[in-house]
């Protein structure tokens, strides 16, 4: 493709994408294709001569749109927003065009420095502690998920704990780690990689707002103990998938402090409220964490994947995931003198992520997001307070921020037929929960153009489904 071309082309795909977030709210929110629909308009094999652009574009249109949801429609409320925006998307272009594979600084030193200043920016803008700057005893980096953020969390508290030995020679079964029974199951999953097992990992109960209970975590590390095992992790939520619960952190760092344990917090949704000082609330007791980690990629604006992946002490990490191989070796990095991320992470190789982050904090300012973050907390208190004020429905949990778990009163059968009526409609699209037993909406407000009518519209329609599933 020649430069002229692609100049050409390029100003079509914008278009495009322009066009789209102009008609996004003309689509059904929940794709409504059949199992093996959109590969059945798919060739057997691909083609032996070149296509022209156009034609390709032009499939995107026909063939690639109806198998779509919608996850940047201002009527998604499911799961946890994956929201973008204008300079995340142009920011994440130009790191596509560069072709960047940043493992070490000498792959190309902007991609490293200009990662590790925007993620000492964040510490200010979030009020998380100084020494996860990388100027103190930590620092942060760009990991593509919250997952990859737990692996590499749990990799090093093992390490520690082991005191390197289970690198070498592999773990041996006496290994624990503890989260809560709300945490999310890419803990699970690390437990899974790092050889620790799921059976290792002790689910500890929750409180009356799904919050773990220290006291229970407590008495579940010194049973361990008596049995021989090896606690070496903890993972506390701030902000859990089913309910928006938040653990309490302070306590919970307390106890890990006394056993000498791995805390990391996963604050992967809410942590971006942290931007707004009335929030910081959220952050208590993130001062004694070893790690802690928020995804831009979800509230804040910034098209997946991108979560910023903060620790207390770096050498510790370093020293669980850093493999040199002769080819690797380099005069920058042998001086010591710069971060190569490449020992943060799990993969060797890496995107110039922080591009679209520092296009998108550049471009809204902290003040700016603060403005967004605020709204979409205002949008969902207003709806908590319908919900509140009819009879016919009930909180299921508390809403500290923008997730409001709701239900009907007559039953799991009738929140399923009423979620499946929504969202077969189109008009929006809600997932579920189950908490206390018992099946639950989840209405989440955080896409980046979600405004006051999507909200009541929103309610309005749940009104009408609900009128009709009681007639």
């Amino acid at each position: 493709m020649s430069a002229e071309e692609f100049r050409r082309q390029g100003h079509a795909v914008i278009d495009w994408i322009a066009d789209y977030f102009a008609r996004i709210e003309s689509f059904p929110v929940l794709s409504r294709v059949r199992p093996g629909e959109i590969r059945s308009q798919l060739p057997q094999s691909a083609p032996r001569a070149g296509e022209a652009f156009e034609q390709i574009l032009g499939d995107i249109e026909r063939v690639i749109l109806p198998g779509i949801t919608h996850w940047q429609s201002p009527n998604f409320y499911a799961y946890f927003p994956a929201n973008a925006s204008g300079p995340a998307i142009l920011g994440d272009l130009l790191s596509s065009g560069l072709g960047v594979q940043g493992m070490l600084w000498s792959t190309s030193p902007a991609c490293t420095e200009l990662e590790t200043q925007v993620l000492d920016w964040l510490v200010p803008m979030l009020g998380l502690p100084e020494h996860f700057l990388s100027s103190s005893t930590g620092g942060g980096v760009i990991q593509d998920s919250a997952s990859s953020a737990a692996l590499c969390a749990l990799l090093a508290g093992r390490e520690r704990a082991t005191q390197f030995h289970s690198n070498r020679h592999g773990c041996d079964g006496k290994l624990v780690a503890y989260c809560s029974t709300q945490t999310h199951s890419s803990v699970e999953k690390a437990a899974k990689v790092a050889g620790i097992g799921a059976l290792n990992l002790r689910q500890i109960e929750v409180d009356a707002n799904f919050a773990m209970r220290p006291e229970a975590l407590e008495r579940q590390i010194a049973v361990d103990r008596k049995a021989g095992m090896i606690p070496c992790f903890v993972c506390a939520t701030v902000g859990t998938t089913s309910s928006n619960a938040i653990d309490p952190v302070r306590e919970i760092a307390r106890i890990c402090r006394e056993q000498d344990l791995w805390l990391h917090v996963d604050a992967a949704m809410c942590g971006t409220a942290a931007l707004c000082p009335e929030f910081r609330f959220l952050h208590d007791g993130v001062e004694s964490a070893d790690s802690y980690c928020f995804n831009p990629h979800k509230w804040m604006f910034t098209n997946f994947d991108c979560d910023c992946f903060y620790v207390a002490d770096r050498k510790h990490l370093i020293r669980t995931l850093s493999v040199l191989p002769e080819y690797l070796r380099n005069q920058a990095t042998l001086s010591g003198a710069v971060i190569d991320y490449r020992d943060w992470q799990i993969p060797l190789g890496r995107r110039f992520r922080s591009l679209k982050l520092w296009f998108v904090i550049r471009h809204y300012g902290i003040e700016g997001l603060q403005h967004h973050l605020r709204e979409h907390v205002r949008l969902a208190q207003e709806f908590a307070g319908w919900v509140r004020n009819d009879a016919r429905f009930e909180l299921a949990a508390p809403a500290p921020l923008n997730l409001v778990c709701f239900r009907l009163r007559h039953g799991d059968g009738a929140n399923q037929k009423l979620m499946e009526a929504l969202n077969s409609s189109g008009d929006l699209y809600l997932t579920h929960t189950k908490l206390d037993g018992k099946l639950t909406l989840r209405m989440c407000i955080g896409q980046t153009n979600t405004e006051a009518r999507h909200v009541q519209e929103a309610w309005r329609r749940v009104l009408e489904e609900t009128a009709r599933l009681t007639a």
